[in-house]
């Protein structure tokens, strides 16, 4: 249990082992790790945390989320939805009962917990603008942003539809107004307009007069219009994500390379979702991640879609698709961990995080040794956000006769196993 001792502002982590076998203490001041010693080395000055038999990380974050379908999948199945503008939710005056401000304000609310609670602190929320139901997504995930603060940082991607053609302008209004009113990226769709090209290129030319970042959804199955994105973001100085890319995986070997060079030489983010596609994409899977890491592209991994209409389980846990990147990708656990922890804030343009002192206190802990043993099977979580303990996750695993369950494995009857546990302290 925790020690309370009076600095509210100040937490100390005992006995935590860190992914390269060290065990130590970690005292946190505010939101910053303060110091980092030997186990046993640091004294608390406010809240004591035993660790031990956990394994501390960087919290991972999340880089694609959709907050505006989220948990939708089963109001929505089997029901025909269209936002007039390519695909997504329809609507007409604000769009039906569940996608109405305060419905969805709700449901961004509980998606984003439950994401937190897998250890995921900071969010990159896309939310469809324009249409039938104009702003109104857009409100509710606001609304769902000012509720979270202290719990997780959300960050909002306003996604458009058509922005070219006659079609367009209302499009370009949507997504001007959208930023206007608090969405911190602007997005795109470049996929599902007439003139792909054209959209891309509204849309950085509106994220340059605004000083924001980009990110565009795309199949990435053409590589010609995926190269041409690349030329338009070369030395785009604000940052541009594209994903979720998976029609790369379909190209053959020397193409994909090529692309991929095309893409690090202008320093574009590749977001892949390996726990399934979003609304906004027809093919799903993964990309080649070893193929364009090996070119230098930064590769982050996100959820995607969240028990909506595209995938009604998904689980949005980041920790499930690093799991996948290093069991069909075949990346080395640390490399898995770090395309959703250190290189997913850095495409959200946060700073890195590391188990040292005066970096960012954005931690998570998880019952088990080594990093492997973690996302094979991690269900117990201690989640910190600026240096405070937000979310708990405990599990426990029993056995009908845990004696004989010790003694198959050679234990003692009062080991582990025998205990019947598996969760937090």
């Amino acid at each position: 249990m925790p020690e309370g001792t009076g600095d509210a502002s100040s937490l100390l982590l005992r006995g935590a082992r860190l992914a390269d076998g060290r065990v130590v203490d970690v005292r946190t001041a505010g939101p910053l790790i303060e110091s980092v010693g030997t186990a046993g080395s640091l004294t608390a000055r406010g809240t004591g945390l035993d660790l031990r038999g956990h394994l501390l990380l960087p919290a991972p974050a999340e880089p694609h989320a959709h907050a505006d379908t989220a948990l939708t999948g089963t109001a929505m199945a089997g029901a025909a939805v269209a936002d007039g503008a390519g695909g997504g939710t329809a609507g007409t005056g604000g769009g039906p009962p569940s996608y109405r401000p305060e419905d969805v304000r709700r449901r961004a609310t509980e998606a984003a917990l439950l994401q937190l609670s897998h250890g995921a602190t900071a969010l990159r929320a896309h939310v469809r603008v324009g249409g039938a139901a104009g702003l109104g997504a857009l409100d509710g995930v606001l609304a769902a942003g000012r509720s979270l603060r202290g719990l997780t940082e959300l960050t909002i991607v306003a996604v458009p539809g058509v922005l070219t053609g006659v079609a367009g302008a209302d499009g370009l209004a949507a997504l001007r107004d959208a930023v206007e009113r608090g969405a911190h990226v602007v997005g795109g769709r470049p996929d599902t307009d007439p003139d792909p090209a054209g959209h891309a290129e509204a849309v950085l030319r509106l994220a340059a007069g605004l000083g924001r970042p980009v990110d565009l959804h795309t199949d990435g199955d053409d590589p010609d219009r995926v190269d041409l994105w690349a030329a338009m973001a070369g030395g785009f100085g604000h940052g541009v994500c594209l994903g979720p890319c998976a029609g790369l995986s379909r190209l053959p070997v020397g193409r994909a390379a090529r692309t991929a060079e095309r893409l690090a030489a202008a320093a574009v983010t590749v977001v892949c979702l390996p726990q399934g596609g979003c609304s906004c994409s027809g093919l799903r899977g993964t990309p080649p991640v070893e193929l364009l890491r090996a070119a230098g592209v930064r590769v982050t991994a996100g959820g995607g879609a969240l028990r909506d209409r595209s995938n009604p389980v998904g689980r949005g846990d980041p920790l499930e698709a690093a799991y996948l990147l290093a069991s069909q990708q075949g990346l080395a656990p640390e490399s898995a961990y770090e395309a959703v922890s250190g290189a997913a804030r850095a495409a959200l343009g946060l700073p890195a995080v590391r188990v040292e002192a005066g970096f960012p206190a954005e931690l998570l802990a998880v019952r088990g040794d080594t990093l492997a043993g973690a996302l094979s099977l991690a269900y117990s979580r201690i989640v910190v956000h600026r240096g405070r303990v937000v979310a708990r996750t405990s599990a426990v695993r029993e056995y009908r006769d845990a004696g004989a369950a010790a003694a198959a494995l050679d234990l003692p009857r009062q080991g582990r196993v025998g205990s019947g546990r598996e969760g937090g302290p």
